[in-house]
């Protein structure tokens, strides 16, 4: 069946479409009830199915005959260590390690947040919950210590796993003082804390609730996999951001491993057996969604990598371990791309290795912007994908569909619609928008397997947040486009489209024309108060080499760019140049906090910056 054909019968009869996709898994009770109505008058999937997600991905491997294919490679230069576990000794050390947590009094639903840096017991503790039918909360190692306590008042675990530390490229951050602080902080106190002692940093331990990883699993009996329903929660995964009440992204068992499955095939092009690797990190939706679910649900070798793409040890690292693993597909963050474009311009350390293993390269988290992608197509000759997702969905909402067919790419866009999202572009007052013209994205209901039906614990912030702006959609908050040809043009959050004396202008469109200039490596736009004009658009570019450039040249030049490809409306007159940009763990780029910053507003500094000297560089230049 082409992409189109595909694609239509998921919008015309999305029962019958998921009904027949949901075969591609194995359950313990197959759903007859395909889509139905909650009391809240929430749609979801598979209600009366039976499954269990850790048994799909390690247990029906194992009974196929392929227990011994290798399912984890931990590569970690950061430690200089790896680890290769195949889907029996994988399966056998989560079945301990869910028996560890019985132990510890944890049942079917019941949570557990997991503060582990990325070494496979992250990936083993997720696995172990999902065995249980626990419901899991990956808290990103390193987060401040309130973060962590106000998700431990939200989510309410019985236990907490940890280490004793993380290593950030050559500097080791101790886990311990923030767990100690965060449960000081926090009112629920969790029964347990299971902590996983690393050389590089020994943690002093609390008696009566610190309990020793070794010894924990030394007394532990395997645990089996427990049938729930395909509406169980599988996992809390709380949307980054800054402090106050958290926002905790509920993801059921059933939709998930259906999406999950479906996705790996008909987006990535990926059978059972091949090497995947999101260069990501367990903490973030991609790290859940493909580091650990979708490659195992689907039978492949995944890698959990703790590292950097530079610096660990040079700007080669991703190409070395695409070569050194056998990587099919990589996917990473546009920004990852970028940091290695910077070091090395000529891609000349990606020449030292044999990356003909590699087929296509993707990338989200944020827009692919078209230089990063022209560089990218140009040094390694492979498909460059765009695709646009969000925590919200779990898996893309637009995607090139290479397991279906060959789609033309045209950089800047993150192609068309994946099938089960009916995408629209709808004006302020939510009437639909014709091709090219601007607006807000929504998604119309029913959204398909795998989005979230809920908040933890606040469905009426769920029903607020994203279904009562425009009745019948769900609200993406992302601003963007769709061409003549169907393709989804994706520039940025709502608040990212500035107004310019009565214009609406994209703050994306114009980092795209910055970006084209030869000399910068990355940007960002914000749009900063202007007393006249409303707002007003300024640039922060960091170049790639600041050996002999001119900063005001370059800044004119810029001026000069904006101006002949959007035009004189853009009013885009004003640039720093910086040495980096503020950015979170993730890759984002700090906008909003770079906003407040220019215009003098009051701001805080989210506990996710990846690099906080980055932002006080900045503001001195301000």
């Amino acid at each position: 069946m082409s992409y189109r054909e595909e694609y239509q019968a998921s919008i015309d009869d999305p029962k019958a479409f998921w009904a027949e996709k949901s075969k591609l898994i194995q359950w313990f009770t197959p759903p007859v009830e395909i889509l139905s109505t909650d009391e809240h008058g929430i749609e979801r999937w598979f209600g009366d199915g039976e499954l269990n997600t850790c048994y799909l991905m390690l247990d029906y491997h194992i009974e196929q005959g392929r227990g011994d294919q290798i399912a984890l490679i931990y590569d970690s230069p950061v430690t200089d260590q790896q680890q290769k576990f195949s889907y029996s000794q994988l399966r056998d050390q989560v079945a301990i390690c869910a028996g560890m947590l019985k132990n510890h009094g944890v049942e079917k639903g019941d949570r557990v947040i997991i503060y582990l840096p990325m070494i496979p017991q992250a990936v083993i503790s997720m696995l172990a919950c999902a065995r249980l039918g626990a419901v899991h909360s990956v808290v990103f190692g390193g987060f401040a210590p309130l973060e962590l306590a106000v998700r431990l008042d939200d989510a309410t675990p019985k236990v907490l796993i940890t280490a004793s530390c993380g290593i950030e490229i050559n500097r080791i951050i101790e886990y311990k003082p923030i767990i100690d602080s965060a449960i000081d902080m926090a009112s629920h106190k969790p029964s347990a804390c299971i902590l996983l002692q690393r050389p590089q940093a020994l943690a002093n331990m609390q008696p009566g609730r610190d309990v020793d990883w070794h010894e924990a699993i030394a007394k532990a009996s395997p645990a089996d996999c427990v049938p729930l329903k395909g509406t169980d929660p599988l996992y809390i995964l709380y949307t980054s951001g800054t402090t106050g009440k958290p926002k905790g992204v509920v993801r059921e068992n059933g939709g998930h491993a259906v999406a999950m499955k479906y996705s790996m095939s008909a987006i990535y092009d990926i059978e059972p057996g091949d090497v995947y690797w999101a260069a990501s990190d367990v903490g973030w939706v991609v790290g859940h969604s493909y580091i650990v679910y979708g490659p195992l649900i689907h039978g492949c070798t995944t890698i959990l990598y703790e590292g950097k793409p530079i610096m660990t040890p040079d700007a080669g690292a991703f190409w070395r371990v695409i070569s050194e693993h056998g990587v099919k597909t990589l996917f990473s963050a546009p920004t990852a791309f970028r940091a290695i474009r910077k070091e090395d311009p000529e891609g000349k350390l990606a020449a030292r290795y044999d990356l003909s293993c590699l087929q296509t390269i993707f990338a989200a988290g944020e827009r692919l912007d078209p230089p990063t992608y022209d560089w990218l197509s140009e040094i390694f000759k492979v498909p460059v994908l765009d695709h646009w997702w969000q925590t919200e969905t779990g898996w893309a909402i637009a995607a090139p569909m290479v397991g279906l067919e060959q789609m033309p790419v045209k950089p800047g866009s993150s192609t068309m619609p994946v099938p089960g999202f009916a995408i629209e572009i709808l004006d302020d007052r939510g009437n639909p928008l014709g091709p090219n013209e601007q607006g807000f994205i929504a998604l119309k209901l029913p959204l398909p397997p795998s989005c979230l039906t809920t908040i933890w614990g606040d469905v009426e912030r769920f029903k607020s947040n994203y279904l009562e702006t425009y009745p019948g959609y769900f609200n993406t908050g992302d601003g963007g486009y769709i061409d003549e040809d169907g393709y989804v043009f994706i520039m940025g959050r709502v608040d990212d489209v500035i107004n310019v004396a009565g214009h609406r202008l994209s703050t994306g469109e114009m980092e795209e024309v910055v970006g084209r200039h030869p000399m910068v490596a990355e940007c960002a736009v914000i749009g900063r108060y202007d007393e006249l004009k409303g707002q007003l658009p300024m640039g922060f570019v960091v170049l790639k080499n600041t050996e002999g450039a001119e900063p005001d040249q370059v800044i004119q030049e810029l001026v000069a760019l904006v101006r002949r490809d959007i035009g004189a409306v853009a009013a885009f007159k004003h640039a720093l140049i910086v040495a980096r940009l503020p950015k979170t763990r993730s890759g984002k780029i700090l906008r909003k906090t770079l906003r407040a910053m220019v215009d003098g507003d009051e701001y805080s500094v989210p506990s996710t910056i990846e690099d906080p000297a980055a932002l006080d560089e900045i503001k001195a230049l301000i």
